[in-house]
């Protein structure tokens, strides 16, 4: 089966909110157009099960690569999910219970027929920084607990650390800590939430002032060029909505290597689309809710990451 005739759908956050020069559910929206595909647009409010089916109130979309007019709405239907062909999820993080029940709709659409990008069970299982746990071998010394206690303990143990929250997005309460800051323990505090909620520490990785690396995997095969996101001279997060520079730069041989181990894992567990964050040689995050920095390196290196992306849905319509 080709993109041609298909009937894809979109869960994402309001189309009229995002930046279109940056936003990568855009570059793939417009792909589907390249493709001749019919699009259903949906937001979550647009969801729900009645009697077990999976079913949306879908308004046509229509898009066009102009940072002005970036998109037109048409007529809105109620359909059952199941028969779309595919569904694109991507609604941008936080991971909270309101997404967790969208992925319960999404699972009614599978069951029904409809190929979601991605899994629903991967996007409920593979927390985008816990699931790095799952990689020991490539990630930089890390610990998730609400203790504080634990926190003081990994602090004053190796000196330098990075702690966050593990339901963050956008470099969001990401706080560098040396030994001996005094401003430590009110971190710990705010972010366990006085020992009430799980919070991350790793160890610091000096080489983020060379970039935030966004490696792009579909189908488990990365692209061969990263968006290095370099923090500004003021900040140590490497985030563009921080103020990062997104710089792109050809994959190193450490960077094949961690894509070698994590991309397969990912593609067996019905993940197409995904972008994993490495810091110097260090694996730090594993991005599978709303992956972005499809147009940067699109734009750097003339690809059409999309193009990819489609080519393996179709792979896997086939």
């Amino acid at each position: 089966m080709t993109a041609q005739g298909l009937r894809v759908g979109v869960v994402m956050d309001p189309i009229d909110s995002i930046a279109p020069k940056k936003d990568s559910s855009l570059a793939m929206l417009l792909e589907a157009t390249r493709r001749a595909a019919e699009i259903h647009y949906f937001e979550q409010a647009d969801l729900r099960i009645v009697a077990g089916e999976a079913r949306g109130r879908s308004k046509r979309l229509a898009v066009r690569d102009d940072p002005e007019h970036w998109y037109d709405l048409g007529a809105t239907s109620d359909i059952p999910l199941g028969e779309l062909d595919l569904i694109l999820m991507r609604k941008d993080p936080p991971f909270d219970m309101e997404y967790v029940y969208t992925t319960y709709v999404l699972d009614r659409a599978q069951a029904a027929g409809c190929f979601i990008v991605n899994d629903p069970q991967a996007l409920r299982d593979m927390n985008e920084k816990a699931y790095t746990a799952w990689f020991p071998d490539y990630a930089p010394l890390t610990m998730i607990t609400r203790s504080m206690d634990d926190m003081r303990e990994f602090l004053a143990a190796h000196g330098h650390i990075v702690v966050k929250p593990l339901d963050g997005m956008g470099g969001k309460s990401i706080f560098v800590i040396r030994k001996g800051d005094n401003n430590a323990n009110v971190i710990f505090e705010t972010l366990t939430n006085y020992g009430r909620r799980f919070a991350m520490a790793q160890l610091y990785i000096p080489e983020i002032n060379l970039g935030d690396k966004r490696i792009l995997l579909i189908d488990g095969e990365p692209v061969p060029y990263a968006l290095a996101r370099i923090p500004s001279a003021d900040d140590n997060r490497g985030n563009l909505v921080m103020g990062a520079t997104g710089k792109g730069q050809p994959l190193s041989d450490r960077d094949r290597e961690i894509s070698a181990a994590v991309g397969p894992v990912l593609r067996e567990r019905g993940v197409i689309f995904a972008g994993i964050d490495v810091i110097g040689d260090y694996l730090t995050e594993v991005n599978v809710t709303s992956p972005t920095g499809i147009r940067e390196l699109d734009r750097q290196f003339d690809l059409n990451i999309a193009g990819l992306l489609f080519d393996a849905i179709e792979k896997r319509l086939a």
